[in-house]
């Protein structure tokens, strides 16, 4: 497992046991009523340090590793609902209730965890779900997360990322040989491999380019789904799917963003979390 950089400073370091006994690392920084922020695939709490930095003038950010990431365990076997109870002891440890907000696949378990949490989640700021439910993009072959494994449990950690990027992203091969070598954090990224087949694990049934499951999410409070303007077709159609699908949900274009926004550029998206949360909190 590779290891979390060191909290910023300013920032308390922490740790929670999860119901299977995992232990959770998180960073908190703020006051204010409590935010935890969900990361994307193969990334660990450093992609959202700079969004909880932007947040913490008014908020609690509880900016956590997910399971087999940065300093976070990753007792196996593993499932989704280990997930969602890793992020019910976050906030079992800091409040009861919480805003609650997810990237990409760390969207789907934001989405996850605030249907089955019982009201623990006060409202939903989800970016960029990568729902695939029509035919503006390819969908994700049934045996991906298979072939993943395969090659995680042969040692072949380097392969298994290539193929995520190819198949789950849509990245094309020599576009990935590119980014393997101009990319400082490739290593990193090998480091959290198997936690591939945890992701598509969260988005299972929602990638099929058919209409989402109905009634899979009880999540009844207010909730926004932003995708940024330059973002693939396909975003656009799975948030608005989502909207359909929830009954207090609203769809936002970020002018300008893209899928990496909120590692790139976080500023416009904390200050509409923000300003959602707050509303919220009246």
């Amino acid at each position: 497992m590779f290891k979390a950089q060191p909290a910023p400073a300013g920032a308390e370091q922490g740790a929670v046991r999860s119901k299977d006994g995992t232990s959770i690392a998180y960073e908190k920084n703020g006051n204010g009523p409590v935010v935890v922020l969900v990361s994307s695939a193969l990334a660990d709490r450093e992609a959202t340090r700079r969004l909880a930095r932007l947040l913490a003038d008014r908020y609690t950010v509880i900016n956590y590793d997910r399971r087999g990431r940065g300093s976070s365990g990753d007792t196996q076997p593993y499932a989704p609902q280990r997930e969602v109870e890793d992020i019910e002891a976050l906030i079992d440890q800091e409040a009861d209730t919480v805003f609650l907000f997810g990237s990409s696949s760390g969207a789907a378990l934001a989405l996850e965890a605030a249907s089955r949490l019982n009201g623990r989640v006060r409202a939903l700021f989800l970016y960029e779900p990568p729902f695939i439910v029509d035919a503006s993009r390819p969908p994700i072959t049934v045996d991906l997360r298979r072939r993943i494994s395969e090659l995680i449990a042969l040692n072949r950690p380097n392969e298994a990322v290539k193929l995520f990027f190819v198949e789950a992203v849509g990245i094309p091969s020599f576009g990935v040989t590119i980014t393997r070598l101009a990319m400082p954090g490739w290593s990193k990224m090998v480091g959290m491999a198997n936690t591939t087949s945890y992701d598509l694990a969260l988005l299972e049934g929602t990638q099929n380019g058919t209409p989402l499951p109905k009634n899979r999410w009880a999540a009844n409070m207010r909730t926004v789904v932003m995708v940024g303007s330059r973002s693939e077709p396909f975003f656009h159609t799975g948030a608005r799917a989502l909207t359909e699908a929830l009954p207090h949900c609203e769809y936002k274009t970020l002018q300008g963003g893209s899928h990496g926004s909120v590692v790139l550029g976080p500023e416009p998206i904390a200050a509409a979390m923000a300003q959602f949360f707050a509303a919220q909190a009246r």
